[in-house]
């Protein structure tokens, strides 16, 4: 694929994978993202009436909240890639859909850590943790996290998003480098299910959030295209091109996190899962009562 060259003598590096693929993933993910978080929920609405699982109950509630803001935006987003990257929306919602794309990224990372020390507080301390709830703390921390993210996403929705080449194609937050039973036993299960949390919270990292950031640096001096002096590479054009297409990947694993944040509130709470096997277990009876009921009434009807 040739890199589209601008009137300035400078490339814009694309990708045009990014055209077929993101349209079908985010497709995908904005479908299992809706539904699962909309369940996910549903589910924390009952626990709030139970008044189980207080302070976590908020980091997953607000977490999910964060989730949902970035399945709206990305339909969005679909529509851009399906039309080879041209925005043919208005430039406030680039900023909008942009900055939720970025707030969802670190509300995601701060929310998730505060749901790991929130397991460790309660393996290390679990007298303390099972005596009180520290609602007030989870709504401080939410309150502080949401501060921090929104107001490190201003610069996004202050500074026009969208950038019109000489082909009129516009583009969306990209194409400016044109421009520029015992308690012992106890005690070890609880380890282990804190364990299968963190590995869980972890992996969400490694897969969704490593990769991008790995890969920002190496991409920014790439699209910077800085000609001499601090910050210039002497990479070719392939190599240019490779992470590029990294780039594009990892943003698409971005987006991942909103499904497989549900799957870590299963390993972050045993009422949790129990809530959601009950409520799919009545699921199941309920159906097979209602098919038994529909045989028995067509048999009196014959």
């Amino acid at each position: 694929m040739e890199p589209h060259l601008a009137s300035n003598g400078s490339t814009f590096l694309d990708s045009e994978f990014r055209y077929t693929l993101f349209p079908i993933a985010y497709g995908i993910i904005f479908i299992l993202g809706l539904l699962a978080n909309i369940y996910v929920l549903f589910i924390l609405r009952w626990l709030r009436e139970t008044k189980a699982m207080g302070e976590i109950r908020i980091y997953m509630t607000n977490l999910t909240i964060a989730d949902l803001l970035f399945v709206c935006a990305l339909p969005f987003w679909i529509g851009y890639y399906s039309r080879h990257g041209n925005w043919v929306y208005e430039d406030f919602m680039c900023r909008l859909t942009g900055s939720l794309f970025f707030i969802n990224t670190y509300c995601s990372i701060l929310f998730l850590g505060a749901i790991s020390m929130n397991r460790y507080w309660a393996v290390t301390k679990p007298l303390d943790a099972a005596s009180s709830d520290h609602r007030r703390r989870g709504i401080i921390v939410c309150v502080v996290i949401w501060l921090l993210t929104v107001s490190m996403a201003v610069p996004y929705l202050v500074i026009p998003g969208t950038n019109t080449d000489e082909n009129m194609v516009t583009r969306c937050f990209e194409g400016y480098q044109n421009q520029t039973d015992s308690p012992l036993h106890a005690h070890s299960r609880l380890k282990r299910r804190a364990l299968q949390m963190l590995f869980a919270v972890v992996g969400v990292f490694v897969v969704c959030f490593l990769p991008h950031h790995v890969i920002q640096g190496p991409w920014t001096l790439v699209v910077l295209q800085i000609e001499e002096g601090w910050g210039h590479v002497g990479w070719d054009q392939n190599t240019r091109q490779a992470f590029n297409d990294a780039h594009q990947i990892t943003l698409l694993l971005m987006g991942l996190n909103c499904i497989l944040d549900p799957i870590v509130y299963c390993f972050a709470t045993r009422k949790f899962r129990k809530y959601i096997m009950a409520h799919i277990k009545n699921q199941i009876t309920s159906k097979e009562l209602q098919e038994k009921d529909e045989c028995v009434s067509q048999q009196n009807d014959s």
